[in-house]
């Protein structure tokens, strides 16, 4: 099963729409800054907390970065 199948079928699972491709980008470069300004543990707990936080992935990489500076 690729990555794709896989998130499409989760999605299905959870019944809400899968991501499109920019917004699984987006999901992924939240977790790269995550994982490279702290621990690698620390990527999917980010990207849980932007969920929670309702935030749009490019909302909260936005955030995220503003954390280094």
């Amino acid at each position: 099963m690729t990555a794709r199948e896989w998130i499409d079928a989760y999605a299905a699972a959870l019944g809400v729409p899968a991501p499109d491709e920019a917004r699984v980008d987006a999901i992924l470069r939240l977790a790269s800054e995550a994982a490279h300004a702290s621990e690698r543990t620390a990527a999917p707990v980010a990207c849980w907390l932007a969920a929670e936080a309702g935030l749009e992935p490019e909302a909260a990489l936005a955030r995220a970065r503003s954390l280094g500076t």
